[in-house]
């Protein structure tokens, strides 16, 4: 494992061979200067947030948004006043430009062996489930691996 990234928490497919070739370079693909490397989705920013849809999103998922902080920071307790009022901002924007009518907020901070993260820097998951997916099942719905 890297100091950015966890290949333990990247098991799926594709995706796992995109986190080992990121360990392998040993650079954070959530900090700015790499992410344009990593994540072909458009990319928005607003204040200390980055704002783009997820190229691996949860199944079964109707919008699944990154909000990965600016800065290449880890734990939630190094997250400054106003960038927590600016991630309530960027959740209220998001949710009313897509009409999320419902959904979860997952933030991920710390040692990746307790978040079940695949990427260190301090990123949140703002996703909504997709009831109406042929691959939905009501009794399991959407599910995040913590840990």
């Amino acid at each position: 494992m890297s100091s950015f990234v966890n290949e333990q928490n990247a098991k799926r497919g594709h995706y796992a061979g995109v986190i080992k070739d990121i360990a392998e370079k040993a650079v954070c693909p959530f900090c700015p200067d790499q992410l344009v490397n990593f994540h072909k989705n458009p990319i928005r920013k607003h204040g200390h947030w980055i704002v783009t849809n997820n190229m691996y999103p949860y199944k079964p998922v109707k919008q699944h948004i990154l909000l990965i902080h600016e800065e290449h920071i880890e734990h939630a307790n190094e997250i400054s006043s106003s960038a927590w009022a600016e991630l309530r901002e960027v959740i209220e924007q998001e949710t009313t430009d897509r009409n999320m009518i419902g959904g979860a907020l997952t933030m991920r901070f710390g040692d990746t062996r307790f978040t079940g993260a695949s990427v260190a820097h301090l990123h949140a998951h703002l996703v909504q489930s997709d009831p109406d997916a042929s691959d939905y099942d009501p009794e399991q719905g959407l599910r995040v691996r913590i840990g």
